[in-house]
């Protein structure tokens, strides 16, 4: 393997694990989700903001077509955002993150029709396994059930996921990974800012909620969201989606170590499909 391609994989790995905080995160912290995602925002702003600053990255916007890119994908970001954080609250960290990663298969779909690429049937078979361990977190599907809630915020995530890092994709070769995210996060920021005046605001967040929600904005969102954007540079989405597919492995270890949540053996079997895929596709990636 190449030495650039080995730290290409290894930034994107990072990026994965470090995003993956966000579940025992979200589950952690004590606030209404949309406060929880403005305030992740803000902060995040703040922090690529002054990054971009100090190593004299300009944020200029070029096109009015890349003006509208960013709107439309910082939507799609915030809405992923907040379905998955009631993902989070209506289940647990390993059912809300096993359900959003059935984001590869969608993307594998999408991809072809967004950037004229082929349809790689490969794709299609990985993430349908990963579908198949979403079977084993709802095998009754039932809407008085929460867990059954949960997994339906968790597909809508997906979704809009899978979308907004197709856009990204497209904005990758003209903008730096931390302008595309210093963006998104001023769009979501913008949009979500009512949500201090709609939401019970007297629940003020504890100092353990603002540990957490700091935790959120730097190592989740600065760090992690940014560091795979610029990962499109270097793969496929459909690549880079199924290689992040680790991440509720990832995300079930912290909540299993922090939070004292114990997946059932159901969920173990899907984590097991999902993290196949992975292996699978990191090889042929290697390869490659």
């Amino acid at each position: 393997m190449k030495q650039g391609h080995l730290r290409h994989i290894a930034e994107l790995n990072i990026a994965v694990l470090l995003i993956s905080t966000s579940g025992v995160l979200g589950r952690y912290i004590s606030i209404a989700p949309p406060i929880t995602i403005w305030l992740r925002c803000v902060l995040a702003i703040v922090i690529i903001g002054a990054y971009c600053y100090f190593n004299k990255i300009s944020i200029k916007i070029t096109t009015k077509k890349s003006f509208k890119t960013f709107i439309i994908s910082g939507v799609f970001l915030g809405v992923h955002w907040i379905t998955y954080f009631y993902a989070l609250q209506y289940s647990n960290v390993a059912v809300a993150m096993l359900s959003l990663f059935t984001y590869p298969v969608i993307t594998a779909l999408l991809e072809p029709l967004f950037l004229k690429s082929k349809l790689n049937p490969k794709h299609i078979f990985l993430g349908i396994l990963v579908l198949a361990g979403i079977y084993y977190l709802t095998p009754q599907f039932n809407f008085n059930s929460n867990l059954t809630i949960g997994v339906i915020f968790g597909l809508i995530s997906s979704f809009f996921y899978a979308i907004r890092n197709i856009l990204m994709k497209k904005k990758i070769s003209q903008y730096n990974g931390s302008v595309l995210m210093f963006y998104q996060l001023a769009v979501i920021s913008l949009l979500f800012w009512p949500v201090l005046f709609v939401f019970d605001t007297n629940n003020q967040p504890t100092n353990n909620d603002w540990l957490a929600i700091l935790s959120l904005a730097f190592v989740t969102t600065a760090l992690g969201h940014t560091l795979f954007v610029k990962s499109f540079r270097n793969f496929s989405i459909s690549t880079a989606s199924i290689i992040s597919s680790i991440q509720p492995v990832y995300g079930i270890l912290f909540a299993f170590f922090l939070l004292n949540e114990i997946p059932s053996e159901k969920t173990i079997i899907g984590g097991l499909l999902i993290l196949f895929t992975v292996i699978v596709e990191s090889i042929k990636v290697n390869k490659r």
